[in-house]
């Protein structure tokens, strides 16, 4: 059985190829999808079988996915391109004969007003248009994604979003890594929806309190208008369209789009999630 991960030399994608080893998974039964395989030499080292492929090159992706049997399809980072991108993906896969795909989506994606739930949407009909079996990851915010807040709870105390009082399950990306291994180790996957989401389900006003904690010293949640806050955002340097999403992804958290309390994510992993405060706690040592 040959499991194939796309984006394996990133964040995620690499965190899912090791939990993949760590479940058994021989190296060799492990196809890791990169744009430069010059930055897979650890897993090169490890004997997977690293192959150079990209969401934008249809060829390269019809060569890399021959004799793959299932595929962990990781969402691309080229906002507004990924659609294009991801249906590249399953449309090699289909060529190539790949029997299953794990793809990572967002929360309740059909439903979802977050805007970056749009391309997730879009690809999970691509899916379902197919043919091929697969199974939806819907994966909750990443605790990871305040790392950039811990600098700027140090030097103002402060912890600035557009989430009012809504609630957040986060978790770790490595849960969230962990989850896809297990699904991918396993039978019977065709089909399956799975809404991931944290033990953890924090407001702002408590997501401060962790950050208090990890910063030694006390930190306040200041809730801004979202327009004030994406300002804030490219203000700090984010680019325009990034700054509009994460947002409007906070506003999401006002509504509920990024809570669940499904256990999935628990389920699958066999543990609790890991405490944002480990997570955040990773930029002060």
């Amino acid at each position: 059985m040959t499991i194939a991960v796309t984006g394996a030399t990133g964040h995620f994608g690499r965190l899912a190829v090791e939990a993949l080893l760590d479940k058994g998974t021989p190296a060799g039964e492990i196809v890791a999808l990169v744009r430069t395989p010059a930055k897979a030499a650890d897993l090169i080292g490890k004997g997977v079988d690293v192959r150079q492929a990209d969401y934008s090159d249809r060829a390269s992706l019809d060569k890399a996915l021959g004799g793959v049997d299932k595929l962990l399809l990781v969402s691309g980072s080229d906002v507004g391109q990924r659609v294009i991108q991801h249906g590249n993906v399953i449309d090699a896969a289909k060529a190539a004969g790949v029997g299953f795909i794990a793809y990572t989506s967002v929360l309740d994606a059909q439903k979802s007003p977050l805007g970056l739930a749009a391309e997730h949407r879009a690809t999970e009909d691509l899916l379902d248009e197919s043919g091929i079996d697969f199974a939806l990851l819907r994966n909750g915010w990443y605790w990871e994604n305040y790392l950039g807040a811990v600098a700027t709870a140090r030097e103002t105390g402060s912890l600035f979003g557009s989430a009012g009082n809504g609630i957040i399950a986060g978790a770790a990306r490595k849960d969230y890594a962990e989850a896809a291994a297990a699904v991918l180790v396993a039978d019977g996957q065709a089909g399956a929806v799975y809404e991931l989401g944290g033990d953890e389900r924090l407001t702002y006003e408590q997501l401060a309190e962790a950050l208090s904690t990890v910063v030694g010293s006390p930190v306040s949640y200041k809730d801004l208008p979202q327009d004030e806050y994406a300002a804030l955002l490219e203000g700090a340097g984010l680019p325009a369209p990034v700054a509009q999403m994460l947002a409007d992804s906070d506003a999401g958290v006002a509504t509920g789009a990024l809570d669940t309390q499904s256990g999935d994510l628990q389920k699958l992993i066999g543990r609790p999630s890991t405490p944002v405060a480990t997570v955040l706690a990773v930029s002060t040592s």
